[in-house]
């Protein structure tokens, strides 16, 4: 069944990629020719933010086939983290591009420019910006749909285009209106200005996977399955962690179980609660370190039916997120 989602979410994400890179190739080139016939800086802008849209998207599809490849010796825990570093190099490719454009705009300021057709030129870069806003739409639902980093900084980037386009035209009509050619380069630099911001928004979010910065709505996820279903004799979780690499979780931790449970008594514990979060969260590998009680733990057990206390069940534990990642509830009490 697992393997059965991952393909799904697999095929989702290919697919999606696909339909990006395609339309991309196809606003560049209509970018291009209304630059061509325009001459404006801020419909350059636009073009170049084209060229990144084609060259990122090619390697946002690269590291999708590439994150499906199974765990190998190579790399035990598989390839998905590579979905990160093609979100940063989106974000630098949009970086690049804000730079070059802010160079030729400044350029065009000092050296002055001669504009032309601006009428044809604000209907190919509408009809790309509209375009461009139901992909980047698209995008972004697909990539959370199948928790694609890959698809959701492409779809970012794309919606960032078709800002960029609708800017465009609104600079292009003021120049129309005014005859001031000025505003043309000026409207290229705020376009540059909010591109800059986008491609550091993308290389954070890619610092943050590649670290493993904690998902903090997923823990509590975790954490709430975990306390509702919780059994009398579970006495205590601890240690839990999980980390992310593109759509797939690991989670671990350890569970504190009477110390006369039989080898069989923890395995139907750790089955029960791996069917627990599976059920709820899509969950690629679960490790549970199974710990046994000692007489120190008695006071917190509430576990009615234990007959081997050394002490009464005179401290009942609360059981929280910030608790179940830290130690063992004897180091927390002492």
């Amino acid at each position: 069944m697992k393997n059965e989602v991952s393909l799904s979410n697999n095929k989702i994400k290919k697919h999606a990629a696909y339909i990006s890179l395609f339309v991309g190739i196809g606003m560049f080139l209509a970018k291009t020719i209304a630059y061509l016939l325009t001459n404006s800086s801020a419909v350059f802008s636009d073009a170049i933010e084209s060229v990144v849209h084609v060259a990122a998207t090619t390697m946002a599809l690269v590291s999708i086939i590439y994150s499906a490849k199974p765990p190998d010796r190579k790399f035990l825990y598989g390839y998905g983290n590579i979905e990160y570093f093609s979100a940063g190099f989106e974000g630098l490719l949009i970086i690049i591009a804000a730079v070059t454009i802010i160079y030729y705009s400044i350029m065009d300021i000092i050296v002055g420019q001669q504009i032309r057709s601006i009428d044809i030129g604000a209907i190919i870069v509408s009809a790309a910006g509209v375009v461009n806003l139901f992909l980047g739409f698209y995008l972004i639902k697909k990539g959370k749909k199948v928790n694609s980093i890959a698809l959701i900084a492409d779809g970012k980037h794309v919606l960032t285009d078709s800002y960029t386009s609708f800017g465009v035209i609104v600079g292009l009509i003021l120049v129309a209106i005014t005859g001031y050619t000025i505003l043309d380069p000026i409207f290229a630099l705020f376009v540059a200005s909010n591109i800059i911001f986008t491609g550091v928004k993308l290389m954070k979010d890619s610092f943050s996977g590649l670290m493993n910065l904690t998902d903090q709505t997923l823990l509590n996820r975790i954490t709430s399955i975990l306390i509702k279903s919780k059994k009398d004799y579970w006495i205590d979780i601890h240690h839990l962690k999980f980390w992310k690499s593109a759509e797939k979780v690991y989670l671990e931790f350890h569970l504190t179980l009477p110390y006369y449970f039989s080898i069989e008594n923890a395995h139907n514990e750790e089955k029960y609660a791996e069917d627990l979060l599976l059920n709820e969260i899509e969950i690629t590998n679960l490790s549970i370190h199974m710990d046994y009680c000692g007489p120190g733990l008695c006071k917190y057990c509430s576990y009615s039916d234990c007959d081997k206390r050394f002490e009464q069940f005179t401290n009942p534990l609360e059981w929280n997120t910030s608790k179940m990642v830290a130690g063992p509830v004897a180091d927390r009490y002492k």
